[in-house]
Protein backbone atom coordinates (compact mmCIF):
# COMPACT_ATOMS: atom_id res chain seq x y z
CA UNK A 1 0.00 0.00 0.00
CA UNK A 2 1.58 3.26 -1.19
CA UNK A 3 0.61 6.21 -2.46
CA UNK A 4 3.46 6.23 -5.66
CA UNK A 5 5.71 3.62 -7.00
CA UNK A 6 8.04 3.09 -9.52
CA UNK A 7 6.02 -0.29 -10.88
CA UNK A 8 3.91 1.95 -13.55
CA UNK A 9 5.35 4.92 -15.25
CA UNK A 10 2.95 7.47 -16.50
CA UNK A 11 4.16 9.46 -19.30
CA UNK A 12 2.17 12.84 -19.42
CA UNK A 13 2.31 16.20 -20.47
CA UNK A 14 2.11 18.95 -18.25
CA UNK A 15 2.23 22.70 -19.07
CA UNK A 16 0.62 24.95 -16.50
CA UNK A 17 -0.55 28.26 -18.39
CA UNK A 18 -4.00 29.39 -18.25
CA UNK A 19 -6.04 26.83 -17.80
CA UNK A 20 -9.09 26.26 -20.79
CA UNK A 21 -11.73 25.54 -18.18
CA UNK A 22 -14.31 26.15 -21.26
CA UNK A 23 -13.04 22.53 -22.34
CA UNK A 24 -14.06 21.01 -19.45
CA UNK A 25 -17.53 19.97 -18.25
CA UNK A 26 -19.61 22.26 -16.76
CA UNK A 27 -20.18 22.12 -12.82
CA UNK A 28 -24.12 21.22 -12.12
CA UNK A 29 -26.25 23.96 -10.18
CA UNK A 30 -28.50 21.80 -8.65
CA UNK A 31 -28.22 18.32 -7.05
CA UNK A 32 -31.03 15.61 -7.45
CA UNK A 33 -32.05 12.50 -6.69
CA UNK A 34 -29.12 10.28 -6.10
CA UNK A 35 -28.56 7.58 -8.92
CA UNK A 36 -28.46 4.97 -5.94
CA UNK A 37 -24.65 3.83 -6.70
CA UNK A 38 -21.40 5.45 -6.15
CA UNK A 39 -17.92 4.23 -7.43
CA UNK A 40 -14.75 5.84 -5.72
CA UNK A 41 -10.49 4.79 -6.17
CA UNK A 42 -9.74 5.60 -2.10
CA UNK A 43 -6.14 4.92 -0.51
CA UNK A 44 -6.49 1.59 1.44
CA UNK A 45 -8.35 2.80 5.04
CA UNK A 46 -10.05 5.48 3.82
CA UNK A 47 -13.58 5.02 3.44
CA UNK A 48 -14.27 2.21 6.81
CA UNK A 49 -17.96 0.84 6.87
CA UNK A 50 -17.29 -0.76 10.03
CA UNK A 51 -15.59 -4.43 8.67
CA UNK A 52 -12.39 -3.50 10.68
CA UNK A 53 -13.64 -2.02 13.44
CA UNK A 54 -17.37 -1.21 14.49
CA UNK A 55 -15.93 2.38 15.85
CA UNK A 56 -14.75 3.06 12.44
CA UNK A 57 -17.74 3.57 9.63
CA UNK A 58 -18.66 5.97 7.82
CA UNK A 59 -20.18 4.83 4.95
CA UNK A 60 -23.64 3.09 6.59
CA UNK A 61 -25.69 6.28 7.44
CA UNK A 62 -24.54 7.79 4.46
CA UNK A 63 -25.75 5.28 2.36
CA UNK A 64 -28.92 5.03 4.37
CA UNK A 65 -29.74 8.51 3.90
CA UNK A 66 -28.84 9.28 0.50
CA UNK A 67 -29.68 6.25 -0.88
CA UNK A 68 -26.56 6.31 -2.78
CA UNK A 69 -24.44 2.56 -2.49
CA UNK A 70 -20.78 3.29 -2.15
CA UNK A 71 -18.67 0.90 -3.96
CA UNK A 72 -14.66 1.04 -2.75
CA UNK A 73 -11.59 0.57 -5.18
CA UNK A 74 -8.46 0.53 -2.87
CA UNK A 75 -5.48 1.57 -4.82
CA UNK A 76 -1.99 1.31 -3.82
CA UNK A 77 0.13 4.14 -5.81
CA UNK A 78 -0.95 7.66 -7.51
CA UNK A 79 0.17 6.18 -10.29
CA UNK A 80 -2.24 3.53 -10.41
CA UNK A 81 -4.55 5.85 -9.84
CA UNK A 82 -3.80 8.01 -12.69
CA UNK A 83 -4.55 5.05 -14.44
CA UNK A 84 -7.71 3.95 -13.31
CA UNK A 85 -8.93 7.36 -13.97
CA UNK A 86 -7.99 6.95 -17.14
CA UNK A 87 -9.98 3.96 -18.10
CA UNK A 88 -12.77 5.37 -17.04
CA UNK A 89 -16.42 4.13 -14.76
CA UNK A 90 -15.24 5.88 -11.93
CA UNK A 91 -17.27 8.74 -9.92
CA UNK A 92 -14.86 10.00 -7.29
CA UNK A 93 -11.01 9.51 -6.43
CA UNK A 94 -9.29 10.38 -3.06
CA UNK A 95 -6.01 12.00 -5.37
CA UNK A 96 -2.54 12.73 -3.68
CA UNK A 97 -1.15 16.65 -4.73
CA UNK A 98 1.68 14.26 -6.82
CA UNK A 99 -1.36 13.27 -9.17
CA UNK A 100 -4.35 15.51 -8.94
CA UNK A 101 -2.55 18.16 -11.19
CA UNK A 102 -2.03 15.67 -13.61
CA UNK A 103 -5.76 14.77 -13.43
CA UNK A 104 -6.76 18.36 -13.66
CA UNK A 105 -4.00 18.98 -17.06
CA UNK A 106 -5.24 15.81 -18.80
CA UNK A 107 -8.80 16.37 -18.24
CA UNK A 108 -9.82 13.21 -16.24
CA UNK A 109 -11.86 15.60 -13.66
CA UNK A 110 -15.05 17.51 -14.06
CA UNK A 111 -14.81 21.60 -12.19
CA UNK A 112 -16.77 21.11 -8.43
CA UNK A 113 -18.95 23.89 -7.95
CA UNK A 114 -18.39 24.15 -3.71
CA UNK A 115 -21.96 26.94 -3.63
CA UNK A 116 -23.45 23.35 -3.59
CA UNK A 117 -21.11 21.78 -0.58
CA UNK A 118 -23.03 23.48 2.75
CA UNK A 119 -19.91 22.44 4.36
CA UNK A 120 -17.59 23.80 2.38
CA UNK A 121 -17.53 26.87 5.03
CA UNK A 122 -15.51 24.15 7.82
CA UNK A 123 -12.95 23.75 5.36
CA UNK A 124 -9.66 24.89 6.77
CA UNK A 125 -8.54 28.76 4.95
CA UNK A 126 -5.35 27.36 4.06
CA UNK A 127 -6.95 24.42 1.86
CA UNK A 128 -9.39 25.72 0.08
CA UNK A 129 -7.77 27.64 -3.13
CA UNK A 130 -4.65 25.21 -2.46
CA UNK A 131 -3.05 24.67 -5.95
CA UNK A 132 -3.01 20.95 -5.98
CA UNK A 133 -6.59 21.06 -6.79
CA UNK A 134 -7.47 25.13 -7.77
CA UNK A 135 -6.69 26.80 -10.76
CA UNK A 136 -7.66 30.14 -11.99
CA UNK A 137 -10.17 29.98 -9.18
CA UNK A 138 -11.79 26.98 -10.49
CA UNK A 139 -12.26 24.41 -7.53
CA UNK A 140 -11.76 20.78 -9.19
CA UNK A 141 -11.33 18.99 -5.60
CA UNK A 142 -12.73 19.09 -2.53
CA UNK A 143 -9.96 18.76 0.49
CA UNK A 144 -9.76 15.68 2.47
CA UNK A 145 -7.27 14.61 4.83
CA UNK A 146 -2.96 15.71 5.01
CA UNK A 147 -0.39 14.77 6.82
CA UNK A 148 3.39 14.66 7.04
CA UNK A 149 5.79 11.87 5.83
CA UNK A 150 7.04 11.01 9.33
CA UNK A 151 10.64 9.91 10.55
CA UNK A 152 9.66 6.51 12.33
CA UNK A 153 12.21 4.74 14.79
CA UNK A 154 12.83 2.22 17.53
CA UNK A 155 12.56 3.72 21.02
CA UNK A 156 14.74 0.78 22.21
CA UNK A 157 17.88 2.23 20.06
CA UNK A 158 16.92 5.90 20.22
CA UNK A 159 16.45 6.78 24.00
CA UNK A 160 15.83 10.44 22.41
CA UNK A 161 14.00 11.29 19.14
CA UNK A 162 16.73 11.38 15.76
CA UNK A 163 16.86 14.67 14.76
CA UNK A 164 17.75 14.60 11.06
CA UNK A 165 16.60 12.78 8.11
CA UNK A 166 20.50 12.05 7.59
CA UNK A 167 20.24 8.78 9.82
CA UNK A 168 18.85 7.57 6.83
CA UNK A 169 21.23 9.26 4.02
CA UNK A 170 24.33 9.12 5.36
CA UNK A 171 26.36 6.12 6.69
CA UNK A 172 26.44 6.17 10.62
CA UNK A 173 26.35 4.41 13.96
CA UNK A 174 23.46 4.46 15.61
CA UNK A 175 23.35 5.01 19.32
CA UNK A 176 23.45 1.41 20.22
CA UNK A 177 27.19 1.05 18.34
CA UNK A 178 25.57 -0.73 15.40
CA UNK A 179 25.34 0.79 12.08
CA UNK A 180 22.61 2.12 10.35
CA UNK A 181 23.13 -0.02 7.27
CA UNK A 182 20.73 -2.76 6.64
CA UNK A 183 18.44 -1.17 9.19
CA UNK A 184 16.74 1.41 7.54
CA UNK A 185 14.22 1.71 5.20
CA UNK A 186 13.07 4.31 2.49
CA UNK A 187 10.06 4.69 0.58
CA UNK A 188 9.76 3.42 -2.99
CA UNK A 189 8.02 6.31 -5.52
CA UNK A 190 10.04 8.35 -7.55
CA UNK A 191 8.33 11.17 -5.29
CA UNK A 192 11.22 10.00 -2.65
CA UNK A 193 13.56 12.25 -4.51
CA UNK A 194 11.91 15.56 -3.12
CA UNK A 195 12.46 13.84 0.60
CA UNK A 196 16.57 14.06 -0.25
CA UNK A 197 16.41 17.26 -1.67
CA UNK A 198 14.83 18.39 1.49
CA UNK A 199 17.67 17.33 3.51
CA UNK A 200 20.34 18.75 1.24
CA UNK A 201 18.32 22.26 0.89
CA UNK A 202 19.14 22.41 4.63
CA UNK A 203 22.66 20.66 4.63
CA UNK A 204 24.03 22.10 1.94
CA UNK A 205 22.74 25.88 1.12
CA UNK A 206 24.87 26.12 -1.47
CA UNK A 207 23.25 24.35 -3.45
CA UNK A 208 20.56 26.91 -3.79
CA UNK A 209 17.41 24.69 -3.48
CA UNK A 210 14.12 26.34 -2.63
CA UNK A 211 11.51 24.09 -3.67
CA UNK A 212 12.48 20.30 -3.64
CA UNK A 213 10.42 19.86 -6.50
CA UNK A 214 12.02 21.95 -8.36
CA UNK A 215 15.17 20.77 -9.33
CA UNK A 216 17.60 22.61 -11.72
CA UNK A 217 20.26 20.26 -13.69
CA UNK A 218 22.72 20.56 -11.56
CA UNK A 219 20.78 20.30 -7.99
CA UNK A 220 19.20 17.26 -9.59
CA UNK A 221 22.56 15.57 -10.04
CA UNK A 222 23.43 15.93 -6.42
CA UNK A 223 20.49 14.56 -5.07
CA UNK A 224 20.49 11.83 -7.32
CA UNK A 225 24.11 10.91 -6.32
CA UNK A 226 22.57 11.49 -2.61
CA UNK A 227 20.23 8.84 -3.41
CA UNK A 228 22.31 6.36 -5.54
CA UNK A 229 24.59 6.18 -1.91
CA UNK A 230 21.57 5.51 -0.19
CA UNK A 231 20.87 2.63 -2.11
CA UNK A 232 23.84 0.83 -0.25
CA UNK A 233 22.31 1.18 3.01
CA UNK A 234 18.87 0.26 2.23
CA UNK A 235 18.05 -4.09 2.33
CA UNK A 236 14.21 -2.87 0.53
CA UNK A 237 12.01 -0.07 0.10
CA UNK A 238 9.14 -0.06 1.18
CA UNK A 239 6.10 -0.60 -0.96
CA UNK A 240 3.23 -1.96 1.86
CA UNK A 241 2.29 -0.10 4.85
CA UNK A 242 1.31 -3.53 6.61
CA UNK A 243 4.71 -5.22 5.54
CA UNK A 244 6.38 -1.88 7.46
CA UNK A 245 4.68 -2.64 10.20
CA UNK A 246 5.78 -6.24 10.48
CA UNK A 247 9.89 -5.12 9.97
CA UNK A 248 9.55 -3.08 12.54
CA UNK A 249 7.55 -5.92 14.93
CA UNK A 250 10.18 -8.37 13.93
CA UNK A 251 12.95 -6.23 14.64
CA UNK A 252 14.60 -5.68 11.21
CA UNK A 253 14.51 -1.89 11.19
CA UNK A 254 15.07 0.21 13.11
CA UNK A 255 13.97 3.85 11.26
CA UNK A 256 12.16 4.51 8.21
CA UNK A 257 10.42 7.07 6.82
CA UNK A 258 6.51 6.17 7.12
CA UNK A 259 3.41 7.29 7.81
CA UNK A 260 0.75 8.19 10.71
CA UNK A 261 -1.12 5.28 9.80
CA UNK A 262 1.79 2.74 10.26
CA UNK A 263 3.06 4.71 13.56
CA UNK A 264 -0.54 4.17 14.51
CA UNK A 265 -1.02 1.11 14.11
CA UNK A 266 2.45 -0.08 15.78
CA UNK A 267 1.40 2.31 19.01
CA UNK A 268 -2.06 0.39 18.95
CA UNK A 269 -0.15 -2.91 19.38
CA UNK A 270 2.09 -1.44 21.93
CA UNK A 271 5.28 -1.57 19.62
CA UNK A 272 8.58 0.62 21.15
CA UNK A 273 7.93 3.21 18.28
CA UNK A 274 8.22 7.05 17.90
CA UNK A 275 7.86 9.51 15.12
CA UNK A 276 8.90 12.67 14.68
CA UNK A 277 9.64 16.00 12.04
CA UNK A 278 13.60 16.33 11.78
CA UNK A 279 15.09 19.77 11.74
CA UNK A 280 14.79 19.68 8.38
CA UNK A 281 11.23 19.65 7.64
CA UNK A 282 9.02 16.86 6.21
CA UNK A 283 7.67 16.35 2.80
CA UNK A 284 3.95 15.40 3.07
CA UNK A 285 0.33 14.54 1.06
CA UNK A 286 -2.48 16.61 0.91
CA UNK A 287 -5.41 14.59 -0.55
CA UNK A 288 -8.36 15.93 -2.07
CA UNK A 289 -11.85 14.37 -3.71
CA UNK A 290 -12.10 14.61 -7.40
CA UNK A 291 -14.89 13.75 -9.83
CA UNK A 292 -14.30 12.12 -13.21
CA UNK A 293 -15.07 13.70 -16.13
CA UNK A 294 -17.32 11.58 -17.19
CA UNK A 295 -18.65 10.68 -13.53
CA UNK A 296 -22.09 8.23 -13.97
CA UNK A 297 -23.58 9.14 -10.50
CA UNK A 298 -22.80 12.99 -10.11
CA UNK A 299 -25.71 13.26 -7.74
CA UNK A 300 -24.41 10.65 -5.45
CA UNK A 301 -21.00 11.75 -6.25
CA UNK A 302 -22.08 16.01 -4.80
CA UNK A 303 -24.27 14.15 -1.50
CA UNK A 304 -20.80 12.17 -0.62
CA UNK A 305 -18.35 15.71 -1.13
CA UNK A 306 -19.99 17.44 1.57
CA UNK A 307 -20.40 14.15 3.40
CA UNK A 308 -16.30 13.66 3.26
CA UNK A 309 -16.33 17.36 4.70
CA UNK A 310 -18.47 16.44 7.76
CA UNK A 311 -17.40 17.14 11.39
CA UNK A 312 -17.78 13.46 12.27
CA UNK A 313 -16.62 12.01 9.47
CA UNK A 314 -13.26 14.01 9.49
CA UNK A 315 -12.68 13.51 13.19
CA UNK A 316 -13.03 9.74 13.09
CA UNK A 317 -10.54 9.26 9.71
CA UNK A 318 -8.47 11.48 11.42
CA UNK A 319 -8.72 9.00 14.87
CA UNK A 320 -8.24 6.07 12.06
CA UNK A 321 -5.65 7.05 9.73
CA UNK A 322 -3.23 9.31 12.09
CA UNK A 323 -4.32 11.94 9.54
CA UNK A 324 -4.75 15.76 9.85
CA UNK A 325 -8.43 16.49 8.99
CA UNK A 326 -9.44 19.59 6.56
CA UNK A 327 -12.08 20.91 8.44
CA UNK A 328 -10.14 21.79 11.52
CA UNK A 329 -12.90 21.90 14.30
CA UNK A 330 -13.62 18.07 13.45
CA UNK A 331 -10.75 18.30 15.74
CA UNK A 332 -12.73 18.82 18.91
CA UNK A 333 -14.74 17.03 20.76
CA UNK A 334 -14.26 14.19 19.28
CA UNK A 335 -14.56 10.64 21.29
CA UNK A 336 -12.17 8.66 18.99
CA UNK A 337 -9.55 11.47 19.33
CA UNK A 338 -9.21 11.53 22.94
CA UNK A 339 -9.18 14.75 24.94
CA UNK A 340 -6.18 15.69 22.71
CA UNK A 341 -7.58 16.18 19.48
CA UNK A 342 -5.45 17.16 16.39
CA UNK A 343 -2.56 17.54 18.48
CA UNK A 344 -0.87 13.97 18.32
CA UNK A 345 -1.56 13.97 14.54
CA UNK A 346 1.01 17.28 13.88
CA UNK A 347 -2.15 19.78 13.46
CA UNK A 348 0.76 22.12 14.23
CA UNK A 349 3.03 21.11 11.33
CA UNK A 350 1.24 22.41 8.21
CA UNK A 351 4.45 24.92 7.83
CA UNK A 352 6.85 22.36 8.35
CA UNK A 353 5.54 20.36 5.42
CA UNK A 354 6.98 20.41 1.82
CA UNK A 355 3.38 19.50 0.46
CA UNK A 356 3.76 16.51 -2.70
CA UNK A 357 3.42 18.10 -5.98
CA UNK A 358 4.08 17.02 -9.37
CA UNK A 359 7.81 18.48 -10.78
CA UNK A 360 7.54 19.75 -14.04
CA UNK A 361 9.99 21.34 -16.91
CA UNK A 362 8.80 24.70 -16.45
CA UNK A 363 9.38 26.13 -12.78
CA UNK A 364 9.50 29.03 -11.02
CA UNK A 365 10.94 32.09 -12.24
CA UNK A 366 10.94 30.93 -15.41
CA UNK A 367 14.10 28.64 -14.58
CA UNK A 368 14.30 25.49 -16.47
CA UNK A 369 13.57 22.07 -13.83
CA UNK A 370 13.64 18.16 -14.16
CA UNK A 371 9.89 16.85 -14.90
CA UNK A 372 8.75 13.70 -13.11
CA UNK A 373 9.10 11.10 -16.34
CA UNK A 374 12.86 11.93 -15.42
CA UNK A 375 12.31 11.55 -11.93
CA UNK A 376 10.65 7.96 -12.27
CA UNK A 377 13.20 6.94 -15.20
CA UNK A 378 16.38 7.78 -12.30
CA UNK A 379 14.40 6.49 -9.42
CA UNK A 380 13.64 3.08 -11.12
CA UNK A 381 17.61 2.89 -11.84
CA UNK A 382 18.69 3.65 -8.39
CA UNK A 383 16.07 0.93 -6.76
CA UNK A 384 17.15 -1.90 -9.43
CA UNK A 385 21.35 -0.81 -9.09
CA UNK A 386 21.89 -3.21 -6.13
Amino acid sequence: MIRNSFSVVIIFLLSFSLLNCNSKPKPITVIGKGEGELSIIAWPGYIERGLTDPKFDWVTDFEKESGCKVIVRSASTSDEMVALMNEGGYDLITASGDSSLRLIESGKVREINIDLLPNWKLVDQRLQNAPWHTIDGHHFGVPFQWGPNLLLYNTKVFKTPPSSWGILFEEQLFPDGKSNRNRIQAFDGPIYIADAALYLKSVKPELGINDPYELDDKQYTVVIDLLKRQRQLIPKYWHDTLVQVEDFKEGRLVASSSWPFQVNILLRDKEPVGSTIPVEGATGWADSTMMHRNAKNINCAYKWLDHSISLKLQGDLAAWYGSIPSVPDSCKNNPLLGESGCDDNGFLNFNKISFWKTPIENCAGGRKCVPYKKWSEDFISIIGSK
